[in-house]
């Protein structure tokens, strides 16, 4: 019996086998509930403005001018915009001979790579060159893009940290190559032992898959550790001797809620490193302005930059970058601004340090009252959030829980972040979805709640926790060991 070509059966297989949590059961339940009038609290995806942070005022100044040039002509607009945002909002437009309902160019608006470049190169210390910048719509594209010209076919393997972001591992099974996770460390804070890459590369490679790149998430997602340069240090060399190829997604830089571990970039350090290396290995850099004290998540704007990549490739990726002709226009603007924001001296500068500063103070508070209430909780242990936007704590699931779990067919950390949801409104994504090890059950939250809301929030988990552990747990005493 011939079938129609979308037709369930009839679809491409690879789409069936790509899996997003993010937006999975727990998100289509909690949007259910929330249609039945109940008031949900989505902690499932990193969206800041969605949890109430408040855009930056100078950024949504100057796109909103872009917007509505002919709000420029009028002879009041500097009693509404200061002059630095008018100032700002004309060079911008000066860039863009259509406006911003124009095309650009496909690898972005070369002023704005040019503005990517020097926000690398102060960030860094080493100059960037525009011409390896290429700016997306939001880094997922990005990191879309790069995985589609490296994977060519399922004999092609990616090493990807577990817990992962699921953009990896969907977006891994969609091209049709194959996953191969490098588990890190929970009891050492989600840190990263370069012996258990060298097995996960030597146990993929005896399956006949060939492992051609290695994507490191820094701060990291779900985990929320930042690594030290030394880490990152022994990383490059693994990728270096391996021959594969580093992609570093740098997305959550801004993030960071201790002052041990700053953010450090990959390309700093394997410049710093000096040749060889620094010549040879191949590494591709991810940014978005979507986390951060930005949170610009709407707009989906992002950037890769290339290095060490071959001019005959880049060409190809610009072929393919092409096709969609050209990255969101007000997307370009505001990486423009996130690169290079107000300065010293200038009318709007005080005001966006006092917000951006703001946003990312109240955030290390979040992460702190976050992290200590879960630990406070029975069967609950959770490592600090150092950097992004999640905190990922372990439940220790009682073997009765584990049970009811298997009869509805259900994982059982699935089983228990539905029950959360349907008793508190708190929308989480359980920790399967980002994978860990067997027997083992995490959830993952953001920590973007609102601070006055927060201690609220957590006391609304603990005694939904307390309830679910006296109902589950076998009295005779239960191990957090």
């Amino acid at each position: 019996m011939s079938r129609m070509a979308l037709d369930y059966e009839s679809i491409n297989e690879n789409m069936k086998k790509a899996q997003y949590a993010v937006r999975g059961e727990l998100y289509l339940r909690a949007s259910e509930l929330q249609n039945e009038g109940k008031k949900i609290i989505f902690t499932n995806v990193g969206n800041p403005h969605a949890l109430g942070q408040k855009p930056l005022t100078f950024p949504r100044q100057v796109v909103a001018l872009c917007q509505a040039p002919f709000l420029l002509e009028d002879p009041n607009v500097g009693l509404l915009f200061p002059a630095d945002a008018i100032a700002r909002a004309k060079h911008y437009l000066s860039l863009t001979p259509g406006g911003l309902g124009a095309y650009s160019d496909s690898r972005g608006i070369p002023a704005i790579r040019k503005e990517v470049a020097e926000f690398i190169g102060r960030r860094d210390g080493y100059p960037s060159d525009p011409e390896l910048i290429y700016l997306t719509d939001g880094a997922s594209k990005g990191v879309m893009q790069i995985l589609n010209t490296i994977i060519r076919g399922e004999g092609d393997g990616i090493l990807v940290p577990v817990p992962q972001y699921p953009l990896y591992s969907a977006t891994i099974a969609l091209f049709g190559g194959s996953l191969v996770p490098y588990y890190l460390e929970e009891t050492a804070n989600w840190g990263l032992d370069i012996n258990d890459l060298r097995q996960s590369v030597a146990q993929a490679r005896s399956k006949g898959i060939n492992v051609r790149a290695m994507v490191i998430i820094n701060p990291g997602n779900p985990t929320g550790q930042c690594l030290s340069e030394a880490n990152l240090i022994e990383i490059l060399k693994f990728c270096f001797q391996e021959n594969l190829v580093l992609l570093g997604d740098e997305v959550y830089q801004q993030n960071v809620y201790q002052d041990e571990r700053p953010f450090i970039s990959s390309r700093k350090v394997l410049l710093d490193m000096g040749p060889p290396i620094s010549k040879e290995l191949q590494l591709i850099s991810f940014h978005t302005v979507s986390k951060g004290y930005w949170g610009e998540c709407g707009q989906r704007g992002g950037y890769f930059e290339m290095t060490n990549i071959p001019p005959k490739t880049v060409d190809e990726i610009y072929k393919i970058a092409s096709i969609s002709l050209s990255p969101n226009v007000p997307a370009q603007i505001f990486m423009g601004l996130m690169v290079n924001p107000p300065k010293p001296g200038d009318i709007s500068y005080d005001q966006y340090i006092r917000e951006s500063k703001g946003i990312l103070e109240s955030l290390r508070r979040r992460a702190r009252i976050m992290t200590d209430g879960f630990n406070s909780c029975r069967n609950v242990i959770c490592n600090f959030t150092e950097g992004a936007m999640y905190s990922f704590p372990q439940i220790r699931l009682p073997p009765r829980a584990i049970e009811a779990a298997k009869k509805l067919g259900k994982m059982p950390d699935v089983f228990y972040c539905l029950k959360l949801l349907e008793a508190t409104g708190i929308s989480t994504v359980p920790g399967s979805g980002f994978g860990q090890k067997e027997g083992v059950f995490h959830l993952r939250t953001t920590i973007l709640p609102a601070e006055e809301d927060m201690p609220e929030i957590m006391a609304s988990f603990k005694k939904f926790n307390d309830s679910f552990m006296e109902e589950y747990e076998d009295h005779r005493g239960y191990s957090r060991m």
